[in-house]
């Protein structure tokens, strides 16, 4: 009774330490950091590459134990019958024969021109690439969340402006139809209000969409279930958007320092080069030590088993050496393959590195313009906000028709959306530029 009684209790002690973890995760703010912390624990193309880092180390150790002598051991039954050679005494029998054969068998590889040592080495490089590759897996991933979070923030705010308008519209709406019925405005203008408030709802429904299409993509980068609920934490209003000390030669000359794509290219040269000494490797002989212990027993002999295992007890140890001389031309071949992968590894480093200037040349002259374009923006958002107002007053005193307001209430809402998109443009392009010269996406 005890016993069940306790594992009653302990299904619901888990069951309750599980509800209290799904419901802290679905009512957690995340920030910028939280996701990128949770994603890099558990995005499966990080896991992926963390595999293959691994892979990478088991065949690291495999080849290091290559040098390592092996050891085999055997044992045979024998029956045969007419006339045959005695496997134990190498005597010209023709009777029924039982015989048992034990055995130990050990080889080690002493030189093989310089192959396991060069292998050793060229696995280590692989093993250093992996791990530089697994660091470009999760710089993916933090680049994908930092911009899918920056567009989530910003349709989260083009949904609060798109309120805004939809309220105003609706209230214009209603004074619209006071004014209709007083016989001060045409019914045309009545209809204008009507479609600029239809409108506005549209817009609503679009930029609420924006925002949970965006929020659907960070799931699927965190990996949550799609029954989670993931609410972002908006950004502090105090960001430095307009602080921009180095020029793009040396963000990129700090890129080259601490890229893993570049460090990766790099060893991938290396390998590619310890795989040329491989090939060459196989022009030299190989020397093999081998060695044996073994005993048997045959029923054609009258001593006892245990006396012909000792009598029979044998020991060998030889020196095997291979000379290639020719082997229609297999080494020259991998030779010359293994020369093409070099030169083809340092053009793939000259064109990732011709990639990333690339980047960097796009996302500084991307900053200055952004930065440029939020001074504009802000300026016109500022005009706008206090054209609209002049425009509303108007409209209240029936100097405006509806639709000049809605010209007036239009070029408004443009100038927000230019302003948050200029915004969000500059914080993005400022923390690629952290990004490239190795500092960390912080908000």
């Amino acid at each position: 009774m005890r016993i069940f009684t306790f594992a009653i209790f302990f299904f619901f002690a888990v069951l309750a330490s599980a509800q209290e973890v799904e419901n802290s995760t679905a009512s957690k703010v995340w920030s910028l950091e939280d996701m990128i912390n949770y994603a890099l624990e558990h995005s499966i193309t990080v896991k992926d590459a963390a595999l293959n880092t691994t892979l990478a180390a088991v065949d690291y150790n495999k080849s290091k134990s290559s040098r390592l002598p092996n050891l085999f051991g055997s044992a045979s039954q024998n029956f045969s019958s007419g006339n045959t050679i005695d496997p134990i005494t190498s005597d010209y029998v023709a009777d029924q024969i039982n015989s048992t054969n034990v055995g130990i068998n050990s080889s080690m590889t002493l030189f093989q021109g310089n192959q396991l040592n060069n292998q050793i080495k060229q696995n280590k490089l692989i093993l250093e690439q992996s791990a530089y590759l697994e660091e470009v897996e999760k710089n993916n991933i933090e680049l994908s969340i930092l911009e899918t979070y920056l567009q989530a923030l910003y349709s989260k705010e083009s949904i609060q402006i798109a309120e805004n308008n939809l309220k105003t519209s609706e209230q214009e709406v209603i004074r619209a139809k006071t004014r209709l019925d007083a016989g001060s405005i045409a019914l045309n203008d009545y209809a204008d209000a009507q479609s600029q408030a239809a409108t506005n709802k549209y817009n609503v429904i679009a930029a609420k969409n924006d925002y949970q299409q965006y929020i659907i993509e960070l799931k699927q980068l965190l990996e949550l279930k799609p029954t989670d609920t993931l609410e972002i934490k908006a950004l502090d209003d105090d960001i430095d958007l307009m602080n921009l000390e180095l020029n793009q030669v040396e963000i990129y000359n700090k890129a080259l320092k601490t890229l893993p794509e570049i460090k990766a290219s790099s060893l991938t040269i290396a390998a590619n080069e310890k795989e040329l000494d491989i090939a060459k490797g196989s022009f030299l002989p190989s020397l093999t030590l081998s060695g044996s212990l073994g005993s048997g027993y045959t029923s054609v002999n009258d001593n006892s088993f245990s006396d012909q295992f000792d009598i029979n007890f044998n020991q060998k140890l030889g020196l095997s050496l291979s000379i290639p001389i020719f082997n229609r031309n297999q080494t020259k071949a991998a030779v010359q393959t293994a020369k093409i992968n070099i030169d083809k590894a340092e053009i793939q480093k000259t064109n990732t590195e011709k990639e990333l200037y690339k980047k960097i040349e796009i996302a500084f002259q991307n900053t200055l313009s952004a930065q440029e374009q939020l001074v504009a923006a802000e300026a016109s958002k500022e005009a706008a906000e206090q054209s609209y107002k002049l425009a509303l007053k108007k409209y209240e005193l029936g100097d405006l028709s509806t639709t000049d307001l809605i010209i007036n209430q239009n070029t408004y809402t443009n100038a927000q959306q230019n302003y948050l998109q200029a915004k969000y443009l500059n914080i993005l392009y400022h923390q690629l530029l952290q990004f490239y010269q190795g500092n960390d996406i912080k908000l």
